[in-house]
């Protein structure tokens, strides 16, 4: 028995083992706000029960951590071939959910929801989707550093696949469909892309979006889009109101989401108010997922507030780290990348907390309660483990660094 529980010890976790505990200690510590805020779910949503939810967030998390592990055994190399199978596998499934996914939740629409048959939960296939996206493009120019590329492959293979998850997406969530352009011209930009290929790939981009929205706001051809919500949350945030009553009703609520946002933010003061004992809680919608970091700082204040950041912190250096321990190019522009999804994540939810840029409802990683968004940020933080898995093999053997155009094209 006592060897059974030692195979599972810390001593066989693989990979970096600092990342590992920062992780696991995030994942526990957002028992706490989630326990606090899903009471909103209970007493004013009527949505299940305070303890229940925590369960849930409990069995997404363990299943997480389990993923992550799952992801971290495969070696990244062969994970990045598999991923090219997923990443179209996922695009099906949106292209599903665009024209099929007509369910409702909270009597919004939902269309970029799947139920899952028997167990009843929701799947948004969107979040891993940008992950397996950006996966992909690491392993495209990995193959292709130092060759000669036809312009036509460069569009029709890195910049055609971009397009497509965009609008897939860009219908029914159009921060996300943002980010997945924004984080696909980071990971370009540091991949060594051309830049005459990105820039006129943002060219193109702007103007099919400019024609998009023209088309959403000015006919029915796009069926059930949100582009009329983008567009008040827009105006409700440079605060243009407009005179119509139904966006005025919009407004007001977009409004009330920030102003309730905002006054959690003051009543947490330096030290917060304890655990729990959020006023605000009760009056902030989405408070468990979307504003979940304004019920941080009322509770924990800033001081909690900080905390959090340090820990973001810590694995942003430790993400540095191993792309520089490990050698090649692939391995730290994988790493780099996982590294700019995450962090644009947390950016982006802070940011609307903090009344910065519109609301646009983005999840907290590690913190806030969900399903799909979580397990996607254990699957890129899998895979950051798996290779940092490499660079302490390297280090142990003193291997070389340095690697041939062919080693490089041949690894992915």
């Amino acid at each position: 028995m006592s060897q059974l529980a030692s195979s599972f010890g810390w001593n066989n976790i693989k990979g970096d083992k600092t990342l590992w505990g920062i992780v696991i200690l995030i994942s526990l510590l957002s028992v706490f706000p989630v326990y606090s805020a899903s009471s909103n779910l209970e007493y004013i949503a009527g949505e299940g029960t305070t303890m229940g939810h925590v369960i849930k967030h409990l069995g997404i998390t363990a299943f997480g951590l389990g993923l992550m592990w799952t992801v971290q055994i495969i070696r990244y190399e062969y994970l990045a071939k598999l991923c090219l199978f997923l990443l179209w596998c996922f695009i099906g499934l949106l292209f599903y959910t665009s024209f099929f996914g007509t369910q409702t939740i909270d009597g919004a629409s939902a269309s970029r929801w799947i139920k899952i048959p028997i167990i009843g939960m929701t799947f948004q296939p969107s979040s891993f989707t940008y992950v397996l996206l950006i996966i992909y493009l690491c392993r495209y120019m990995t193959r292709n550093l130092g060759k000669e590329i036809p312009a036509w492959k460069h569009i029709l293979y890195v910049f055609g696949p971009i397009l497509l998850v965009f609008f897939l997406v860009a219908k029914d969530n159009g921060s996300t469909a943002l980010m997945i352009v924004g984080a696909s011209i980071i990971v370009l930009i540091l991949g060594g892309f051309g830049w005459k290929y990105i820039l006129g790939f943002i060219a193109t981009a702007s103007v099919l979006a400019s024609l998009f929205l023209m088309i959403a706001l000015n006919t029915n051809w796009i069926k059930n889009n949100r582009v009329d919500t983008w567009k008040s949350r827009i105006e409700t945030f440079m605060g243009n109101k407009q005179n119509d009553a139904n966006t005025t009703i919009i407004d007001s609520k977009e409004n009330y989401q920030i102003a309730q946002a905002t006054a959690a933010l003051v009543h947490g003061g330096f030290t917060g108010k304890g655990p729990g004992k959020s006023a605000m809680k009760q009056m902030l919608p989405q408070s468990v997922s979307d504003f979940i970091f304004a019920i941080v700082v009322e509770e924990y204040g800033f001081l909690g507030a900080f905390s959090l950041f340090f820990l973001y912190i810590i694995i942003l250096f430790r993400i540095i780290m191993i792309a520089n321990k490990v050698p090649g190019f692939f391995g730290p522009l994988l790493v780099i990348s996982m590294g700019v999804i995450l962090f644009i994540q947390i950016l982006v939810n802070v940011a609307v907390t903090l009344s910065i840029i519109p609301v646009t409802g983005q999840p907290l990683p590690l913190i806030s309660y969900g399903g799909s968004a979580m397990l996607s940020t254990y699957f890129l933080l899998g895979v950051i483990i798996n290779v940092s898995k490499g660079a302490q093999i390297l280090n142990e053997e003193g291997l070389s660094p340095k690697q041939t155009l062919e080693e490089i094209n041949d690894i992915a």
